[in-house]
C-alpha cells in the first residue's frame, strides 16, 4: 500500500510492506518422559526382580531405631539371599511414620537404615554392597492415619541395584 504524505512543502511517499502471517513453529517431537535403565542380568544371577522379591522389609517400634526380633529374623534370612548373590548391592531405605518434623524423620529413618545395614555386616555381608538412604515420612507405605498405618510406615526397604 502507498500513502502520499506532505510534510513543510517536502513529498514523502512511504510504503509498507504486505504484512506476513505469523507462523507457529510446528512441533515435531515431544520429550519421552525418562525411563528405568534397563537390567542386566548376569550369568549365575536369576532377574533381579526375583531377588528383589525374595528381600523383605522390617519394621521398626514408635521413635526407635533398634533392631525388633522379628526383623532380626527377617535380616537373617535377607543376608542368607545376599551371601547366594554375592554379585549384587542393595539400597537399604529407612522411612518413618507422619509424626514428627520433616528434619527428625529423615535423621531417625537413616539411623533406621543404618542399624539395618550393620546387623548385615555383622551377619557377614560386606559393607560395600551396601548403600543407606532416607526418606522420612516422605514414601507412605499406607497413607491411613492411625497406629496401623503408622505402624506399617516405620520401616526399612532393601532395594536390589547393579553392581
Amino acid at each position: 500500500m502507498k500513502k502520499v504524505v506532505i510534510m513543510g512543502g517536502i513529498l514523502l511517499l512511504m510504503c509498507s510492506c504486505p504484512k506476513k502471517k505469523a507462523v507457529s513453529p510446528e512441533i515435531t517431537t515431544k520429550e519421552e518422559p525418562p525411563t528405568a535403565p534397563e537390567v542386566t542380568v548376569k550369568p549365575g544371577i536369576p532377574e533381579i526382580e526375583e531377588i528383589q522379591k525374595q528381600l523383605q522389609r522390617i519394621h521398626f517400634d514408635f521413635d526407635k531405631a533398634t533392631i525388633r526380633n522379628d526383623a532380626a529374623e527377617i535380616l537373617k534370612r535377607n543376608a542368607e539371599i545376599l551371601k547366594k548373590y554375592p554379585n549384587i548391592r542393595i539400597v537399604i531405605e529407612g522411612h518413618c511414620d507422619e509424626r514428627g518434623t520433616n528434619e527428625y524423620n529423615l535423621a531417625l529413618g537413616q539411623r533406621r537404615a543404618e542399624a539395618a545395614k550393620k546387623y548385615l555386616v555383622n551377619l557377614g555381608i560386606s559393607p560395600e554392597r551396601i548403600e543407606t538412604v532416607s526418606y522420612g515420612e516422605e514414601r507412605p507405605l499406607d497413607p491411613g492415619h492411625d497406629e496401623s498405618a503408622w505402624a506399617k510406615n516405620r520401616r526399612a526397604e532393601f532395594v536390589v541395584i547393579e553392581k
